[in-house]
């Protein structure tokens, strides 16, 4: 039951005209100070239109407002702060979780439209590293978000397999490399050939020209070229694939780069007859002074097409096939001038849907202060850390639970859990420093603590044997002890909408710590299984916090082990 909206449509029945009941409930606010009620509005906003004082507001109103779900009104210094009816809103919502289990604080608001949702989208040829995390975790989590919300998210791996850089790749192969030890360990061996060719580049110039002429070769079809790219992208696929299994990441479509080489003479060929193109520097550009942006470069002076030229066939060709209703860049925030260009071009193509285009960025990923850069070789590899992390947890596991089944399955569940929820945690835009130690920290406000908190809520629920039925109507309770978690169950659905409204899953990761941290307060001042009375109520408040933390974990990509 969303309370806050039930106010805001009483309210807007005794207002009878101005402020329509959606701005209303936007209005409402959750006071910090409990003893100032559950839900508080101001009248402020309503002195102008009733030309009177907002305590003379708050006064006639809070008289006239009547609810079963609201125990008490008070009026304070021109707000009307609202108590609820913590047995009837606490009995109501546990047996609405016993009913609807993981579909619990389920929205509908996305109507089944399709979210396209670019993310990952790794190098091939190149290591797996840890700068490439935040894209897969924080798109990976959007998309379970937005199917939460009642879209239909449809996951693309972009996968950078085309650029200058397979050029320079091409070279580099050509000059030093050696088959055998490529078969043998193909990215490592590659990555040492890239981090090679940028080292002599910087004494002989002649080598980036070099690398220019062999991509200028693999787009024009050499068949030599595309037979080591075709080598190189077989073979980063199957390391990129284990990785992305150890994460439990899925996609719907690994179309890369690539994959639009045939499609973007269309794009110049639409520039041109809506005559967008112009030339500058002897290459062809979409002016966008109009936009207050730089000119957007659609082709080279040497004929090869841009990063640009791709993005808007892909775009294109998003729309045509999928026709989705928002479509989501989750990329790293250094791109935002592109995706500015990219959206401004689209719009001046005539295409409105243009405007349900959003660049989702993100800050670095950062290793002493620096930016992790793959061309340098500071790279830090993220199946190395996935595994250490995983190993670390396997060794706390032997330590404090020598017993446990499945000790494997969990150490993975936590391990892998712990790396991506140190990552969703925090705002998408703050950069965050690489720290092992700080990832696999199994107290605080980590992923471990979460899952810790699910399994020892598991282990409550199974000692008394519970198993999950609706509350009888006579259950004498008063819910005074169980009001923290009850009320903080209640803003799980507020806080899926706001995650998937701004994009951001550490509003999700947020809730479960604070979650997770009032259910530990409750299980330490109250002796949950020692009392008979009222027992079974405690229980189905304990059943609810294990359904909403398994499902906040799930909303994030990480699993929820009922034993640790």
């Amino acid at each position: 039951m969303n309370y806050k909206k039930e106010l805001a449509d009483i309210l807007y029945g005794l207002l009878g005209q101005g402020i329509p009941a959606d701005q209303l409930e936007i209005l409402i606010e959750k006071p910090k100070n409990p003893d100032h009620g559950d839900m508080a509005f101001p009248c402020f906003t309503l002195a102008k239109l009733k030309r009177k004082s907002p305590n003379v507001i708050a006064q006639e109103l809070s008289e006239k407002i009547q609810s079963a779900a609201f125990e008490k009104i008070e009026v304070v210094g021109g707000y009307i702060n609202i108590f609820l009816n913590k047995k009837l809103v606490s009995e109501t919502l546990i047996n609405q979780v016993i009913d609807e289990k993981g579909q619990f604080a389920g929205l509908d608001f996305g109507k089944g439209g399709t979210v396209t949702i670019d993310l990952s989208s790794p190098n091939i040829a190149k290591p797996f590293s840890m700068g490439h995390l935040r894209s897969t975790v924080i798109g990976n989590a959007i998309a379970l978000i937005a199917e939460k919300c009642g879209y239909k998210p449809f996951k693309i791996n972009h996968l950078g397999d085309w650029g200058t850089q397979f050029g320079k790749l091409i070279t580099a192969y050509k000059l030093w490399g050696d088959a055998e030890k490529v078969k043998q360990n193909p990215i490592k061996e590659l990555l040492a050939l890239y981090i090679k060719f940028h080292e002599e580049a910087e004494s002989d110039s002649t080598l980036e020209v070099e690398g220019r002429s062999w991509f200028k070769k693999l787009e024009d079809g050499n068949e030599e070229a595309l037979l080591l790219w075709q080598w190189f992208r077989d073979e980063s696929l199957k390391e990129f694939s284990r990785i992305y299994e150890l994460m439990n990441v899925e996609f719907d479509s690994f179309a890369g780069e690539a994959f639009y080489n045939d499609k973007m003479d269309r794009i110049v060929n639409l520039l041109e007859e809506k005559q967008l193109l112009v030339e500058s520097d002897h290459a062809m550009v979409v002016d966008l002074s109009e936009e207050q942006l730089p000119p957007c470069l659609i082709k080279k002076s040497d004929g090869a097409t841009l990063y640009a030229t791709r993005d808007l066939a892909a775009a294109l060709y998003r729309k045509e096939n999928y026709d989705f209703v928002h479509s989501l860049y989750v990329v790293g925030h250094e791109q935002s001038l592109h995706f500015k260009q990219l959206i401004a071009v689209l719009g001046k193509m005539g295409y409105e849907w243009a405007e349900n285009m959003v660049h989702v960025p993100f800050g670095m990923m950062l290793k002493d202060g620096k930016k992790m850069s793959t061309r340098k070789g500071k790279v830090v590899l993220l199946e190395e850390v996935l595994n250490e992390s995983i190993a670390m947890a396997r060794n706390n596991i032997e330590e404090k639970n020598p017993n446990l089944k499945n000790k494997d399955q969990v150490a993975k569940q936590v391990g892998v859990g712990a790396v991506i929820f140190h990552d969703l945690k925090n705002n998408r835009m703050n950069d965050i420093e690489f720290s092992l130690e700080e990832m696999l920290r199994f107290e605080g406000e980590t992923g471990p603590y979460v899952q810790y908190t699910f399994a020892r809520a598991c282990s409550i629920l199974r000692k008394a044997n519970y198993q999950a039925v609706v509350l009888p109507e006579n259950e004498s309770t008063t819910w005074e002890k169980e009001w923290k978690v009850a009320s903080l169950l209640m803003e799980f659905a507020p806080a899926i909408k706001r995650a998937c409204e701004n994009h951001d899953p550490s509003l999700i990761g947020k809730y479960i710590i604070d979650l997770a941290q009032g259910f530990n307060k409750y299980y330490a001042e109250v002796k949950i299984l020692e009392e008979k009375e009222s027992l079974e109520a405690r229980l189905a408040l304990v059943f609810s916090v294990t359904v909403v933390l398994k499902e906040g974990l799930r909303l994030l990509g990480i699993e929820a082990p009922e034993e640790m």
